[in-house]
């Protein structure tokens, strides 16, 4: 986790930079701060302190990963990674429910915004659940 920790620390950093040039170079071309494009970038590098200080957190409860150590081997890092469902048909179920929520905020139609939400959140609980109902069992190859 202390590599994930120090990619957002950067992109905190470069975020921060940029959005003090930006201001600098909009208040020099126009003589006023362009508030739109400050302000989002100042958002996204509180974003990405907020990602870097949960990797932070969590980099100090746990032992460093093979990723972490400098001499670590390849072959540490090689074994299961967790189980993914290959034959589930949830995601596309997610992916549609966000396409009609998407479209009902672009088109400012709250009734397909909140359909989609309804959808996200029942698709979202179908993939949570696929495992714990009917009797399934893991898939043999």
């Amino acid at each position: 986790m202390r590599t994930e920790f120090r990619l957002f620390a950067v992109l905190c950093g470069l975020f921060v930079a940029f959005a003090t040039m930006y201001g600098i170079w909009t208040w020099v071309e126009d003589g006023r701060v362009e508030v739109a494009g400050v302000t989002a970038l100042v958002l996204t590098a509180g974003l990405s302190l907020i990602v870097g200080s949960y990797f932070w957190f969590v980099s100090r409860r746990i032992d460093p990963r093979p990723e972490d150590r400098l001499d670590a081997d390849i072959a540490e890092g090689a074994g299961e990674l967790g189980f993914f469902s290959p034959g589930s048909y949830w995601p596309v179920g997610i992916a549609l429910a966000a396409t009609i929520g998407g479209l009902g905020l672009a088109f400012t139609e709250y009734w397909l915004l909140a359909l989609g939400i309804v959808g996200v959140l029942f698709t979202a609980g179908g993939l949570l659940f696929e495992y714990y109902t009917r009797g399934h069992t893991s898939p043999t190859f």
